[in-house]
């Protein structure tokens, strides 16, 4: 049973969402915050999701890159939860009231063919576990005024979710080397930046393995069928209306989105 605290945080990031006002940190209202309560915080406003008709199809990892960490001042990723309602088509359009302050991140997203259960998931285990490979574009959003966070506050906003979409080709891991792949992002036909599969905890795979034992301490799995996000190759670039983003991969094809 969620605290008074828990509803009550939750509850804010909730009418931030439905009213499309952002709002101030929960860190500043709350500066004693923990990790754990700010993941209550998030599965709370999930399981509100779920109950009104949304459908889990998948996790995101958040902060996998060394200088988020580190701008963060953290020493671990974070995760979110994928909901249906959250899935564009590859070249779909995303009016920009269905987002507040959005930004584009390149991805490797994994599908899963059989559970992942911590606590000692390993690297194999997750390329045992994985159907195949697509490229994904995630568009991180935050309910929270500026961007102003701190580790509680994008836990607690479902890491930072927003809207995600994912290739239309399935990529199998034998085919692929996942630390090696490279994706350059564009942004209405300018490159912005580039970046490597290693750039995810040094592997995306060991990244899924950390979330599979992360999600053991909240009494998660990783299910068969589901999308992982695995985190981003490159720093997210910030979207305006008419924007058009597209993720080229050199060994996964492209993705597109337009604002």
């Amino acid at each position: 049973m969620a605290t008074e605290k828990i509803e009550t945080l939750a509850e804010l990031l909730w009418q931030a969402e439905l009213s499309g006002e952002s709002i101030q940190a929960l860190t500043e209202r709350e500066p004693q915050l923990s990790i754990e309560e700010a993941y209550q915080v998030q599965l709370h406003n999930i399981d509100k999701k779920v109950k009104q008709g949304q459908k889990i199809i998948g996790k995101k990892i958040g902060l996998t890159s060394l200088a988020m960490q580190q701008l963060l001042g953290v020493d671990q990723p974070d995760y979110g939860i994928l909901l249906d309602g959250m899935l564009v088509e590859n070249e779909g359009q995303v009016p920009f009231s269905r987002v507040m302050q959005p930004k584009v991140e390149g991805e490797i997203a994994f599908v899963l063919k059989e559970d992942l259960v911590g606590p000692n998931v390993t690297t194999e285990d997750v390329l045992r576990a994985t159907d195949y490979v697509l490229p994904s574009i995630e568009i991180v959003d935050s309910r929270v005024k500026d961007w102003k966070i701190k580790l509680p506050d994008t836990i607690a906003d479902n890491a930072s979710c927003g809207l995600f979409l994912v290739g239309n080709q399935p990529f199998y891991l034998s085919d692929v080397d996942l630390k090696k792949v490279s994706m350059t992002l564009e942004k209405n036909g300018e490159v912005i930046n580039s970046g490597v599969g290693e750039a995810v905890l040094g592997d995306p795979a060991l990244a899924v393995a950390w979330l599979a034992n992360k999600l053991h301490e909240f009494g998660i799995t990783l299910k068969a069928g589901e999308v992982i996000l695995s985190g981003a190759l490159s720093a997210a670039v910030s979207a305006e209306p008419n924007d058009v983003f597209a993720m080229k991969f050199d060994t996964l094809g492209e993705v597109r989105v337009r604002f």
